[in-house]
């Protein structure tokens, strides 16, 4: 059975673990090796299990803690060339691990790993479509100022999609922001707000997707109460009833039970 391990999502860090116990990969290293190492095992996952890292974009909270983890179990990172580009100059790209241009598809370890553009104010971001061994599908799309139509092509289908969810807009508009950065976040390149994720996932549940996770949560502008009761009036207002159709959860700020998701 596939399963999907929020290690940690939101403003302090990101990441994901996708496999099986004995295989898989991070989406992410966005905190300290010491801290995801300790996450990992606290979900029951040993770190040489990770057989490879995927990363979206070169912000601190993605890529925090990658240069002392993928050195010290000599794990393979693949991310696209801007984002590569960007890591050599911050010196994460050491020479201590490989690294790899990830531009398409990627056969990892018996799973099949689709890339596609993400809209963020960054080098150049990328999303994962990820098929596991067993032929299940998840697809991890966050860090997106909106959603365009190659993000819809490679969410529409999944049986597991983590959406960003990232912010309130009356929170973040009244909030103490400065104005810059609150027009940066509500930008097409920025971070995608409640209502838009909640907007989308009438789509991805008729295109067969039945279960859900909110990512990438603001701490200074969202919780997870509104986030959850935010998605579940948009399935309300598509005419999608019963939440027992479908499984909706919030990725946690740190998974402090070594709680993993089925899929």
């Amino acid at each position: 059975m596939a399963e999907l391990c929020p290690l940690y999502s939101g403003s302090t860090g990101n990441g994901y673990f996708i496999g099986s116990k004995t295989g898989g990969v991070l989406v992410d290293i966005g905190r300290s090796a010491r801290q995801t190492v300790n996450i990992l095992k606290r979900c029951a996952i040993d770190p040489l299990a990770v057989c490879g890292i995927l990363v979206t974009h070169e912000h601190s909270d993605h890529v925090g803690g990658l240069r002392v983890f993928a050195s010290k179990y000599n794990i393979p990172v693949f991310a696209s060339a801007g984002t590569l580009a960007a890591l050599e100059s911050m010196r994460v790209l050491d020479g201590s691990f490989p690294a790899y241009e990830i531009d398409g598809t990627l056969a990892l370890d018996g799973m099949h790993i689709d890339a596609f553009r993400t809209p963020h104010d960054c080098a150049e971001s990328l999303g994962f479509r990820i098929q596991t061994a067993d032929d299940r599908v998840v697809t991890v799309a966050t860090d997106l100022g909106c959603v365009t139509p190659e993000i819809e092509a490679h969410l529409f289908g999944a049986d597991c999609a983590v959406i960003e969810s990232n912010h309130d807009v009356g929170m973040l508009r009244t909030g103490p922001y400065p104005y810059a950065l609150k027009r940066r976040i509500l930008s097409d390149c920025g971070h995608l707000s409640n209502v838009a994720c909640s907007e989308l996932l009438p789509e991805l549940y008729a295109s067969g997707t039945k279960r859900f996770l909110l990512a990438h949560l603001s701490r200074e502008n969202n919780t997870p109460d509104i986030a959850r009761q935010t998605a579940v009036c948009g399935m309300q207002m598509a005419g999608v009833e019963n939440e027992g159709d479908y499984i909706l959860d919030v990725a946690p700020v740190e998974n402090l039970d070594g709680h993993c998701l089925e899929f």
